[in-house]
């Protein structure tokens, strides 16, 4: 297995602007796992940020002046901004506010940190963290000041949906310090071990229709799925996301992105690419029945009792298994019970070469949640449990097993 390397960033210089919201504490941790990762870090804060976290925290952590006065001069006499932005590798702002993202947006530079980013040179890459309440991100000015800053080039993470300062639930929330950190060592230090790679990944569930406005379905949300493709074109795979109905965006980067909803669809989408791919892994949370008749017009609620019948939806893990030849196969199994056991057996079943175990019966794991803790199970029967980790750690895991399977047949 690969080791990566503990300071990724060493030597990068790093812009890291604060804005004020009540996600401004978690900067702090940003600031910790880039120095963490070698980068030489510098903040720039805003006047309201200042008001949620003391620039003192940040100076002592970074060990370089913190910049809050626009026309701020250097130790040797320069215009501070003038030469952080010209020699800086990154910028990035967690948490961008709406007004950032506006002033920004727009040209206006009325203090240290807009007039700093405005003078970042165009080849440099420009990261912006959201957060802000959920009706303010949905927002019609925000959604339309997000599209003119993506259009230039300015790079988004997240925000995540969660529960928000104010009380409500939604997306808005600040994106986890290790996802806004990850990206960053993703674009600055890139793993390339899976260079000329084709990586086949499904995601999400799938949808069988009943009659035409039911359908049966299951609760994943495919964010596994995701994060496994965006952990794949991090380290220079050229990717096939195959993904049933979900409510993400597709990771940046896909060879290609195939929507599909039911399983039939999915099986169709898989078997027409699997030529193309050395390695296919099967995140998807594919329907084990569908109904055998799906009614043609709305079933009527008559009577106190309704009964479908169903039958099996195709096992494309069982059909790829017995035909994958020289691929890498990876299966999924969601358990509540012999977890091992059962994992074991689907594992020689379907001749995998890896099983991904998820404990479905959790509730603080898997499914809608962005974290998750799973045991990788090999053909020769042993098993490693890793600790609970966001879905994104997790897809490096999995990669660092797939770089390791592939070095192996190879040598």
């Amino acid at each position: 297995m690969s080791t990566p390397d503990c300071q990724p960033l060493r030597g990068r210089c790093i812009i890291l602007g604060v804005c004020g919201g009540i996600a401004a504490y978690k900067a702090v941790e940003v600031l910790q796992l880039l120095i963490k990762s070698g980068a030489d870090v510098h903040v720039v804060m805003t006047s309201s940020a200042r008001e949620f976290v003391g620039s003192l925290t940040f100076e002592t952590l970074s060990r370089n002046p913190v910049y809050t006065q626009t026309l701020a001069l250097t130790r040797t006499g320069e215009i501070a901004h003038i030469a952080l932005a010209q020699k800086a590798d990154l910028a990035l702002v967690a948490p961008a506010t709406a007004n950032l993202i506006g002033k920004f947006a727009h040209g206006i530079a009325d203090d240290a940190l807009t007039t700093l980013l405005i003078s970042v040179p165009t080849h440099v890459p420009v990261y912006l963290a959201p957060a802000m309440d959920r009706d303010m991100y949905t927002h019609p000015a925000v959604s339309e000041n997000l599209g003119i800053l993506t259009r230039r080039g300015v790079l988004l993470l997240g925000p995540e949906e969660g529960f928000l300062a104010s009380g409500l639930q939604g997306k808005g929330r600040l994106a986890g310090p290790e996802e806004i950190v990850r990206a960053v060592t993703d674009k600055l230090a890139p793993r390339r071990e899976l260079q000329g790679m084709s990586i086949l990944i499904t995601a999400g569930p799938t949808q069988e229709p009943v009659d035409p406005v039911r359908f049966l379905s299951n609760r994943s949300s495919g964010k596994m799925g995701y994060a496994l493709a965006a952990a794949a074109v991090a380290r220079g795979a050229r990717v096939i996301l195959i993904s049933g109905p979900v409510n993400i965006s597709a990771p940046a980067g896909l060879s290609q992105f195939v929507a599909v909803t039911t399983a039939a669809e999915m099986r169709e989408a898989v078997m027409s690419r699997l030529g193309e791919v050395e390695v296919v892994i099967k995140a998807a949370a594919v329907a084990d029945f569908r109904p055998q008749r799906p009614a043609r017009a709305k079933i009527k609620k008559e009577g106190n009792a309704f009964s479908l019948e169903l039958e099996r939806t195709p096992d494309i893990l069982s059909e790829i298994g017995a035909m994958k030849k020289d691929r890498i196969l990876v299966g999924f199994a969601a358990e509540t019970n012999e977890i091992l056991e059962n994992a074991r057996r689907k594992l020689k079943e379907k001749n995998l070469d890896l099983l991904i175990v998820n404990d479905v019966g959790r509730t603080d794991i898997g499914f809608h949640s962005d974290y998750n803790q799973i045991i990788l199970v090999s053909p020769d029967g042993t098993s490693e449990e890793t600790s609970r980790l966001p879905k994104r750690e997790i897809a490096d895991i999995i990669m660092d097993r797939i770089v390791s399977l592939s070095s192996r047949r190879r040598g």
